[in-house]
């Protein structure tokens, strides 16, 4: 990021990320820390809660759907205690009636999992109401369908049969797809 996006996140450069993907938390977190983001994590509803109770953040990344509850919770603590502040929710489901859930409960963007550091820059820094400028570099289709495929395996705790009765997908045309490399 430039020196010029740096300034424009201002005095206030605290930042909370809420996620229950530890090894993406802690990455995410070394990126915006590099981008001049002082960063506090948390991995559940609860800390997130507390932290926003106790040390409300100018700018905060949420996870819609979390182990022990719904990162809207999160979302509605902040806008009660830091109106002002810049949230955007993040999440591995997309879909229409969240998305409008969470601007309506007060974040400034939605992303849909899996995000990258310079698009949650963007969101986060992004002024007024107008839109973040689209990806440079956006996933191919064929690499979101693997994500995608990869995260309801791992939630699903690596049963190949579950997952692909959720998938509505045949059993062996998802052992196909798992046994190969992923898609650029």
């Amino acid at each position: 990021m430039s020196e010029r996006g740096i300034a424009e996140i201002g005095e206030d450069k605290s930042l909370l990320l809420v996620d229950d993907d530890e090894p993406f938390l802690r990455r995410l977190a070394r990126a915006m820390e590099k981008r001049g983001f002082e960063v506090e994590t948390a991995l559940t509803v609860a800390a997130g809660r507390a932290i926003a109770t106790a040390r409300p953040p100018a700018f905060a990344v949420v996870d819609l759907r979390l182990g022990d509850g719904n990162g809207l919770d999160v979302v509605e603590v902040l806008r009660e205690k830091r109106p002002e502040s810049r949230i955007v929710v993040l999440t591995g489901y997309g879909a229409i009636a969240t998305a409008v859930a969470a601007v309506k409960i007060g974040a400034a963007d939605y992303l849909s999992k899996p995000a990258d550091a310079n698009d949650i820059t963007a969101a986060l820094l992004a002024s007024g109401d107008g839109l973040p400028p689209p990806p440079e570099n956006p996933m191919s289709a064929d690499r979101v369908r693997w994500e995608h495929i990869q995260r309801v395996y791992e939630l699903c705790d690596r049963n190949v049969s579950e997952t692909a009765r959720r998938l509505n997908m045949h059993r062996r045309t998802l052992q196909r797809i798992l046994a190969k490399r992923s898609p650029r």
